[in-house]
């Protein structure tokens, strides 16, 4: 019989369907002339772009070498003196462009190279957003880093095939591995974000009640200050709020800081605050205040279908006459204050008192915004079977939460992995909270400022009238 030995060395062997197929990528070892070119082409590379990347650093090194070079170490040491003398000079007398200019570039430049530079690779690769491909490791590239007052700005470039959402799961991971409080995603353009670390809590300190201005701006009432530093302002005219937070986290502060932000143009009689206080204790320190005040579940219904009749009859009166709404004496804008929104659409044990409040709410916060009227809700518990009218609420503000699932049930999908983390604020820092504007999916971190009862008392005193 012929031999078959030769036929079973030539001929393949075809893997069975259950035997599944191993792929293995060949190892291929790079000659050395062409690593040292790379090399070479890096340094090259470096050493062009280095003036372009830190300008001031290189310049300084440059006259530093000439006047040594030139008039050796009495020379460099006069130079030294002049140019010390100068920043000394520019400090004191312009304290803010000698901060922007030099301060700020400096503290950039050294958190460049020993913060983020020295921890990049190991922070990425433990948190999972470092790349492999074919047996090679690749990260997100730093392409500059700058400092404001209060924040480091990491600009990054995006590996090929990731996407931002990458980095916005793992904020909480890159906070801690950079030692920074928190850390925020924001998304420049393809394959290019910014990481924001801020370098300490500035809002750690309480905020005493703005002093009131005669202008009234309802499209930006200041109720107090944002993580940057710039003044919180919240819009109310065209649109509807919802305050969500437990009990202590400052929904009072948010309410009567934009109560006492309308004050005078509430004497002047173009804007009306209507309260619904529930329990009685919140709002009915400045009961003075409000056109229309109810503190029980029937006079709270009373007041909200009342609200949506004159909401109503005004949207009759512009129809094909105007479409958006100026506030005037005759027209004013009417702010609707819910307190404990809750009580009205869960807890109160008249089923029809709920269903009123219910539908008197959707009525006013789905057609009230043309005409000039708003809902400012407060509330502890954002759960649909809680509260189901979220949605009807375009602009947000989330204080100290629960749990972490309320956070994107009150700020929407994706809030907490952005950075949004209001379940893990300090019971110590009532007022602190996060805002999610509508048409802006980044949550900005902003504190509220503190109206104490001696100034409802004093704002009574001055703007109060009786209650209708």
């Amino acid at each position: 019989m012929p031999s078959k030995v030769g036929s079973a060395q030539t001929s393949p062997t075809l893997p069975s369907p259950a035997q599944g197929v191993r792929w293995t990528t060949p190892i291929v070892e790079t000659p050395g002339i062409v690593v040292l070119a790379s090399w070479v082409w890096r340094l090259v590379r470096f050493l062009v772009t280095l003036p372009f990347r830190f300008p001031v650093m290189v310049a300084s090194a440059a006259v530093s070498v000439s006047s040594w070079w030139w008039f050796g170490w009495l020379g460099l040491a006069v130079l030294c003196g002049v140019a010390s003398v100068v920043a000394l000079v520019w400090w004191l007398l312009w304290p803010d462009s000698f901060r922007v200019c030099v301060a700020l570039r400096v503290l950039a430049w050294w958190r460049h190279v020993v913060v983020y530079r020295r921890h990049w690779q190991p922070v990425l690769v433990i948190s999972g957003l470092a790349e492999s491909y074919q047996e090679r490791r690749y990260l997100p590239r730093i392409r500059r880093v700058s400092c404001t007052s209060w924040a480091d700005r990491v600009r990054v470039t995006l590996v090929a095939g990731t996407s931002p959402a990458d980095f916005e799961t793992r904020v909480s991971e890159l906070a801690h591995g950079f030692g920074a409080p928190s850390c925020r995603v924001v998304v420049e353009g393809p394959r290019r974000i910014t990481l924001e670390f801020p370098r300490h809590d500035t809002l750690a300190e309480p905020l005493d009640a703005f002093p009131m201005t005669h202008h009234v701006d309802l499209s930006a009432l200041p109720v107090g200050v944002c993580e940057d530093g710039s003044q919180w302002r919240l819009r109310l005219h065209g649109t509807h709020v919802l305050v969500a937070g437990v009990t202590g986290s400052g929904k009072g502060s948010v309410i009567w800081s934009a109560i006492r932000a309308m004050l005078p143009a509430v004497a002047e009689g173009v804007v009306q605050v209507w309260a619904i206080d529930p329990k009685r204790m919140e709002l009915s320190y400045g009961r003075g205040l409000f056109a229309r005040y109810a503190d029980d579940g029937e006079s709270a219904v009373t007041v909200l279908e009342s609200a949506v009749a004159d909401m109503q009859d005004r949207a009759r009166r512009y129809a094909g006459r105007q479409r958006s709404h100026t506030p005037t004496t005759a027209d004013p804008f009417v702010l609707v204050v819910l307190d404990e929104v809750a009580f009205l659409t869960a807890y109160h044990p008249d089923r029809d008192v709920r269903r009123r409040a219910e539908n008197a709410i959707a009525t006013l916060t789905s057609q009230g915004r043309s005409v000039g009227f708003s809902v400012l809700a407060a509330l502890q518990d954002p759960r649909k079977e809680v509260m189901n009218l979220r949605n009807l609420f375009p602009d947000k503000v989330a204080l100290r939460l629960d749990e972490a699932s309320q956070v994107d049930m009150i700020l929407g999908e994706g809030a907490r992995d952005r950075g949004a983390n209001a379940h893990l604020i300090d019971p110590g820092l009532p007022g602190v909270g996060y805002v999610r504007m509508e048409g802006s999916p980044a949550p900005v971190r902003v504190r509220a400022a503190y109206v104490s009862d001696d100034d409802i008392t004093a704002m009574t005193e001055v703007y109060g009238s009786e209650v209708v």
